[in-house]
């Protein structure tokens, strides 16, 4: 692991950025109390909206975090395509007594404005999801101290990230919940994925920058695996989904253990690019319809989503979570840091036989 990375956090656990109001200050600020990086989600926040939290997470700790950003989307969608969905979505709207959004409201996410206030008030880590920022983006944050982290999901992806400048890639297996963090959202692969384990090794041998291991990862013994694997450090999200401080809704919380979710699927049904959730009836019902339309789905559904969290449906709502969600530990997030470090330690204890070579004599 470069010395770089290490520096900024003692134990190899790094929260995952999770946008739509998850990664909240307080659950950023005790991640890095308990010695792992705590990320902010800037995604479909405005750029005061970022700054704020920042602002908040400051005064809740002196230690090292991130931010993590979307990078804008080309115009690949088919507006007749949207119409569609949106005609197919107009009983949710009555239903839940809501319009629909507008799906021309925005493709950049506000990414040039974002950047701005990053250079001028700059944080020791950004982190890019959906695309490589461009070399002068990179260079220009290294130029205020700030470290770059940029997801990839295959070989390619990660050496595209390693020609941009950036410090590290991010391997994000197809186990990880929520949004796939492709370069290019393609129809035709049909939200296939690489397993985290295949993932981290494929890049290891395609790159030289470390590696950050994110996709389905609830215990020590799982950041072991992929530290063996080769990664410097491992990303979850949806361990701490269910933590304490998250700022997810108790219904989806709630629905990370709850016997009637019973498996999680990709799907494009709540945001028109590939991401993982658990099955319900909105998933069920549109997700073979809807198009590779990204951010024009997100926009068109949000009322709905909404609507349905108001309305305490969980079967209306977007419920996020990667392959691992049965473990979820309700636990404070501080508390659940301490844990999974002990229990990254005991796999070390157990496997110190094999390792000298004791074991079998």
């Amino acid at each position: 692991m470069s010395s770089a990375l290490t520096d900024l956090f003692p134990q190899p656990i790094v929260q995952a950025p999770m946008a739509g109001g998850v990664s909240v200050p307080q659950l950023a600020a005790a991640v890095c109390e308990a010695g792992g990086l705590g990320f902010l989600a800037a995604g479909y926040k405005t750029a005061d909206g970022m700054y704020q939290e920042i602002k908040q997470l400051r005064g809740l700790t002196s230690r090292p975090f991130g931010v993590n950003l979307f990078m804008p989307q080309p115009e690949s969608a088919d507006p007749a395509a949207v119409g569609v969905y949106a005609h197919q979505l107009a009983g949710e709207a009555a239903w839940y007594e809501t319009e629909l959004g507008d799906p021309d409201c925005g493709r950049d996410d506000g990414y040039d404005t974002k950047l701005a206030v990053l250079l001028d008030n700059p944080v020791p880590v950004v982190s890019f999801h959906f695309g490589v920022p461009s070399r002068e983006v990179v260079d220009s944050l290294h130029r205020v101290g700030t470290f770059t982290l940029v997801t990839a999901t295959t070989a390619d992806e990660a050496r595209a990230v390693e020609r941009s400048g950036a410090d590290a890639v991010i391997a994000q297996g197809v186990e990880a919940g929520g949004h796939q963090g492709t370069h290019r959202d393609h129809p035709e692969t049909g939200g296939a994925g690489i397993g985290l384990l295949s993932l981290v090794a494929q890049i290891r041998e395609a790159v030289s920058l470390p590696v950050v291991a994110a996709g389905g990862i609830m215990r020590g013994a799982q950041i072991a695996a992929v530290l063996a694997a080769g990664a410097s450090a491992a990303q979850l999200g949806t361990a701490f989904l269910a933590t304490t401080e998250s700022g997810a809704h108790a219904l989806h919380k709630e629905a990370l253990t709850n016997p009637l979710f019973v498996r999680t699927e990709l799907t494009r049904a709540f945001s028109g690019r590939p991401a993982r959730g658990l099955v319900n009836r909105f998933l069920r019902e549109h997700g073979p319809y809807a198009p590779a339309a990204y951010p024009e789905v997100h926009h068109l559904t949000s009322p709905l989503r909404k609507a349905a969290a108001k309305a305490g449906d969980a079967q209306g709502m977007a419920l996020w979570a990667g392959q691992g969600h049965r473990l979820a530990r309700e636990l404070p997030a501080g508390q659940l840091v301490e844990v999974l470090v002990a229990e990254l330690a005991s796999v070390g204890t157990a496997l110190s036989p094999y390792m000298t070579g004791g074991a079998g004599r």
